[in-house]
């Protein structure tokens, strides 16, 4: 079940990115340096009411941040729309990663994009996250380009 995320939902959100953060960089990954995300980048997704959570069991598996498009860095490229929802901070707790928590809240994202009257759902991610990227093109998200003030790929769902 997807949700809207509360304050009380901070503490397990965090727990997730800390350990999602942590195997990305065992692995090799490093899209996101220093303790990013934390505590305050959720807690301002939240006070926006742009933080999203997936749930199973009362369990918080996962969170997602969609928000209006403003971001500086994406304007180096050019979109196929200017009125986006713009998918930030993404992630499923490692061990039930795989298990579509992913797909589901790109779906979601989507949705929610459609029903806000939104023309395109926009997301980047680093060039290494090749799992990340395999999700995004399984979402049926496609590629728009190279974001080199951020070094991240562009990918954009019209809808």
């Amino acid at each position: 079940m997807i949700e809207k995320a509360k304050e009380s939902d901070l503490t397990r959100i965090v727990e997730i990115a800390v350990t999602a953060r942590t195997k990305m960089l065992r692995e090799g990954l490093f899209q996101w340096p220093g303790d990013y995300p934390n505590r305050v980048n959720f807690l301002s997704d939240l006070n926006q009411n742009a933080l999203y959570i997936y749930k199973e069991d009362n369990t918080v598996l996962g969170s997602i941040s969609l928000l209006e498009d403003k971001e500086v860095a994406y304007r180096e490229i050019t979109w196929k729309k200017e009125s986006s929802l713009v998918i930030h901070r993404i992630i499923v707790d490692p061990m039930t990663q795989g298990k579509g928590i992913g797909m589901k809240l790109f779906e979601f994202s989507i949705d929610l994009a459609r029903k806000l009257g939104y023309d395109s759902v926009k997301v980047d991610t680093h060039p290494d996250n090749l799992k990340m990227q395999g999700l995004i093109k399984k979402a049926g998200f496609i590629p728009v380009g190279y974001l080199k003030g951020i070094n991240r790929l562009a990918y954009e769902f019209v809808l």
